[in-house]
Parts: C-alpha cells; sequence; structure tokens
C-alpha cells in the first residue's frame, strides 16, 4: 500500500481522476471541491491532497482545503483507511465526509490513535439527475442572484445552516459568496412573487460530466407552495441546457419531504454519505 501527496490539484487528478471519474456520481464532492480548489488558497495552508494505491491501482483517494472537513473518496481496500489516518496524524481535523462505511471506519482509526470522539452531522443520500421532470407549476418567477442579493443570500446561507447541520458557519458563508462575487464556480437562482424573493437554490463544483445543485432553502413562512420544486426543476434543467450530462444533489435522510420532492422531478438516488464531527 502506497500514500502519495500532491502539491498541486492538477497532478491529484491525473493520479487520481480516472478512479474517481469511474464512480462519477459517488464522487461529486470530491471532484467538485477539486475543480474549485485549484484556483484559491484559503487558509495560508495548502490543499492536502492524497492518492492511496496497491501497486498499479488506485484504491483510495482524499482531498481536504483547510479548516474544512476532509473528504473521502470510495474504498476499495480497506487497508488504505489505516495509510491515510497514519498520514494525517498529529493534523488538527475537524471532520470527515464519506460513504458511512469510509467515514466511520476511519473515524474509529482516528479517535483510537488522536483521541477524543466522534458524533454524526447529518445523513444524507446522494441523487443523480440527467432528466427533469416538471413539477406541477407554482406562482412566481426565477432570476439568477446579482450583487444587491448579497445581504439576502448570507442571511438565507446562515438559516439553512442552522437548520442542516445545526451550524451556521459564517466562515463557509463568506467563502462561498466571496465566490460567488468572483464568478468563481458558484452561482444562486432566487425564486420570486411579485418581486419578493422567496427560494434559493445554488450550484457548485464541476465534475467531468456533471455539477452539485445546492444549497436549496425556501424560509418556513414559504414552504408547500411549490417554490423550491419549480427552482430546482428549472436550475436544473438550465444546467444541463449548458450541455452537462448530470445534476448532483446532496439531501437530508431526515427530511422526508425533500427527499420526495428530488425524486419527483428526477432525481435518482445513488449512494449514502454521512457527515461526522470530531470532538476533543
Amino acid at each position: 500500500m502506497r500514500l502519495d501527496r500532491y502539491s498541486r490539484v492538477a497532478d491529484f487528478l491525473a493520479a487520481a481522476g480516472d478512479f474517481l471519474a469511474a464512480r462519477e456520481a459517488e464522487h461529486n464532492l470530491i471532484l467538485g471541491v477539486a475543480s474549485m480548489a485549484g484556483a484559491r488558497d484559503r487558509s495560508g495552508e495548502p490543499p492536502y491532497l492524497a492518492v492511496i494505491s496497491d501497486g498499479d491501482r488506485v484504491v483510495m483517494a482524499a482531498l481536504r482545503t483547510p479548516p474544512f472537513n476532509l473528504i473521502l473518496s470510495q474504498v476499495d481496500e480497506t487497508a488504505a483507511i489505516g495509510a491515510l489516518a497514519d498520514d494525517l496524524g498529529g493534523t488538527e481535523l475537524p471532520g470527515v465526509v464519506g460513504s458511512p462505511e469510509a467515514a466511520r471506519a476511519f473515524a474509529e482509526r482516528w479517535i483510537a490513535t488522536e483521541g477524543g470522539s466522534w458524533a454524526v452531522v447529518i445523513d444524507e443520500r446522494v441523487y443523480r439527475l440527467s432528466a427533469v421532470r416538471p413539477p406541477r407549476p407554482a406562482a412566481g418567477s426565477w432570476r439568477l442572484a446579482d450583487p444587491p442579493d448579497r445581504s439576502l443570500l448570507a442571511g438565507w446561507l446562515a438559516d439553512f445552516g442552522i437548520e442542516s447541520l445545526n451550524d451556521p458557519d459564517a466562515a463557509r458563508i463568506e467563502l462561498s459568496l466571496e465566490d460567488w462575487a468572483a464568478g468563481a464556480g458558484r452561482r444562486f437562482w432566487l425564486w420570486e412573487i411579485g418581486g419578493e424573493p422567496v427560494s434559493m437554490v445554488g450550484a457548485s463544483g464541476e465534475t467531468p460530466h456533471g455539477i452539485r445543485i445546492g444549497p436549496v432553502y425556501t424560509p418556513p413562512a414559504h414552504r408547500g407552495r411549490g417554490y423550491a420544486s419549480n427552482l430546482t426543476a428549472a436550475v436544473s434543467q438550465a444546467l444541463l441546457d449548458e450541455g452537462r450530462s448530470f445534476c448532483f444533489l446532496y439531501a437530508d435522510q431526515a427530511n422526508g419531504t425533500a427527499n420526495r420532492i428530488y425524486q419527483a422531478i428526477g432525481y435518482e438516488p445513488v449512494t449514502d454519505a454521512v457527515m461526522l464531527r470530531f470532538n476533543r
């Protein structure tokens, strides 16, 4: 088992790209983050980019853009998890994201050597869409968000973080809005009623043939009217029309309404993912 670290995203993708792209839906998060990570250095620390191989065969890859969570690929050899944990020893990791099996196995290995404990933040289902099924039309219309919408987006992103992760994550929101303002691979759209925004959908993280949708957020007072369904469907269709083969989306498994909505407009479940938090 061999672990290779890379200092450049391009070299990481040259080594792991085929392995990741072979299961593009399962790897849409790590591919999407990699597509955005090469253009920036957020914290003064370079990204962590690792590829684990068994002979000439890639069996796992991992990526982290400090100060955020470690993202794991699918794991083809369980011994790779130990190699990764050993290589990261002594690092301050806030958490890990990956398949339930891989993330939990890494977390158990991590706390065995680094101490502390781990807890589940969110269990999610990963969806893929290749054709939109239009929902029942809702009142209103949609548009691309523009600079005067920044304070609205910031507030709704914080509300989404509190509701979905119990964490407004102000640092992540600011970085997301910086990307959006700079046109660096992130966009937001709004559904409006009489000029009043009532729902939001974002997209970022391009993969070889697709892009990730999210977050999707409607304030409680405006829910149940089909705004999020129609906006998600419209944005997904627009992204397909730009030439993508797929849109990907993560949904909280505990939110039955959201999962039903996404499946109704054409999103098909592919796999599950979990976010774990480390506590010291």
